[in-house]
């Protein structure tokens, strides 16, 4: 399971609060819960109370862990604090709302009326959040050069490597970097790198780092990022040749060719900062899944009216929906003949609207899907390239914008038996370069080899011609996996490489997010 992606803080304000106390106004405090399910709500935090206000903007900020690939179901409630019990039931309730966490990160003011229970407004009370991420953005980047250093192998030169330390409060050395090894080289230089500053020395510039060569060299220098305007020198010392021969010198001398302190923008910097992400379906109807009306078919509806494909829509569209402002969603079929003409088709919309395929929501997704399975006749072959292509259009014409302002997720749900790979392999690759991802969910008890194989986790995947990808942007994952796990499980997999996919593409591009965050004086 992926890590928390961030922490961020939400700052909260309230307006025209419900008036409770007689002869004074309400002395309100909001507290904030998070749904642990089974209908149970656990409090994450609270803000200070404000004395006789109606009108409150809470300064103590509320703290939450932040995943991309979890809905993360919030409920914020403002009480008028009497007394001076941490218990708020014997105090007066001023309203709430319940919202996603997603929906808060992905908005710059979050604002919503007050309730007092569904359906009941709390007067003319509203409230407003805004998220911002807890983290340092800045990255150290460093271009290291040797000059003379000493022969270590027996025949040959030596094979040089570098080990970046720093200190920590209890007077230890952590490492922090290790650069690649050159080999047969006295006079080396390193590729540059790149390493965030909070890791590199805790944010602070004066923290003295440790940088050791080859495993025996070292010298205990002044941070070299505490003066940036000049190249500096520092000669590596070797102990035990420094306190055998009095006439030893050095035996080589690092010198920091470049030092730069640059921001690294994260996945919540892109969403905050007016990033939309939108999502697409590909449903498979080829043949191999069944006639819909067996229950033995992978489109079987069941009674209680869910199947693996409408599962896998619900799951991840629920995620991703909270990041898209107009809520359509494009879906598409591939591999069925369709009326009228009963021609095959490898990207039919859904809603049979060629020039709208776009669906109102994920339950509009859902809608659409169910119509269309009486009306079609599962056929074949099983290719994927059309609607990556398809995709691949609107994020290419995005591209050509120059800004972070467009992100594309096809969903593509299979049965696995794929026809075109040569083709889909070509398609993934031009995609690399484009800002979208592709996650793919197997249904059924085929062999997903293929498909393992167009994830590119065992290594690079490329071309028929030898092009390698530009980055990894597939993600598969085999519903069998999760047949008997909760539902969120499934999003929480698909989904947890995206935000570092997003990220990646806009550092390929060097494009900042379009509102960045304000840079905060350390």
């Amino acid at each position: 399971m992926a890590g928390c992606v961030s922490r961020v803080e939400l700052s909260v304000s309230c307006r025209s609060l419900l008036d409770r106390d007689v002869g004074s106004r309400s002395d309100p405090l909001c507290v904030l819960l998070q749904d642990v399910g089974g209908g149970q709500w656990a409090e994450l935090d609270r803000t200070e109370r404000i004395k006789n206000c109606q009108d409150p903007e809470f300064c103590k900020k509320l703290v939450v862990d932040y995943y991309f690939e979890k809905v993360q179901k919030l409920k914020f409630g403002v009480y008028d604090i009497d007394n001076k019990s941490f218990d708020l039931n014997d105090d007066d309730y001023l309203g709430g709302i319940e919202c996603t966490l997603g929906q808060v990160v992905s908005s710059s003011m979050f604002t919503r009326p007050l309730e007092l229970k569904q359906g009941k407004p709390a007067g003319k009370g509203t409230i407003t959040i805004s998220a911002e991420e807890i983290k340092d953005t800045r990255v150290v980047c460093l271009e290291i050069e040797a000059q003379n250093l000493d022969k270590k192998d027996f025949l040959g030169k030596s094979d040089p490597f570098l080990e970046f330390y720093k200190q920590s409060d209890a007077g230890t050395w952590q490492l922090v970097y290790r650069s690649e090894v050159i080999k047969n080289n006295l006079n080396p230089c390193w590729r540059k790198f790149s390493v965030p500053l909070q890791t590199f020395c805790g944010g602070d510039f004066n923290k003295p780092i440790k940088v050791q060569l080859s495993e025996i060299l070292f010298v205990v220098i002044s941070n070299p990022i505490s003066d940036v305007s000049y190249h500096v020198e520092f000669e590596c010392i070797h102990p035990e040749k420094k306190q055998k021969k009095k006439s030893y010198k050095n035996s080589g001398i690092i010198r920091i060719k470049s030092c730069k302190i640059e921001t690294e923008y994260s996945f919540l910097d892109y969403v905050m900062g007016g990033c939309q992400i939108n999502f697409t379906v590909g449903v498979d109807f080829t043949g191999s899944n069944g006639d819909p009306r067996s229950p033995d078919s992978l489109h079987y509806i069941s009674p209680d009216g869910i199947n693996e494909y409408l599962i896998a829509i619900w799951s991840v569209g629920s995620v991703v929906q909270d990041y898209d402002t107009d809520k359509l969603f494009p879906a598409f079929g591939f591999g069925a003949q369709v009326p009228p003409s009963w021609q095959v088709s490898h990207e039919f919309a859904l809603n049979f609207n060629p020039s709208n395929p776009y669906c109102q929501g994920i339950q509009g997704i859902v809608d659409a899907y169910r119509q269309i399975l009486p009306q079609i006749r599962l056929y074949g072959p099983t290719n994927f390239s059309p609607i990556i292509n398809h995709v691949a259009r609107f994020a290419a014409h995005s591209a050509q914008q120059g800004t972070a302002s467009q992100y594309f997720i096809l969903l593509i749900i299979t049965d696995g038996e794929i026809t075109d790979l040569d083709q889909t392999r070509q398609a993934i690759v031009n995609a690399s370069k484009l800002p979208m991802s592709v996650i793919i969910v197997g249904v059924g008890e085929a062999d997903f080899k293929a498909m393992e194989f167009l994830d590119g986790d065992n290594g690079v995947l490329r071309s028929p011609a030898g092009e390698p990808a530009a980055r990894d942007i597939v993600q598969f994952v085999p519903f069998r996996q999760f047949k008997n796990a909760p539902r969120e499980a499934l999003s929480q997999m698909v989904l947890a490489e995206v935000p570092k996919q997003l990220v990646s593409y806009y550092k390929w591009q060097g494009w900042a997010p379009v509102k960045p965050p304000e840079i905060k004086k350390m």
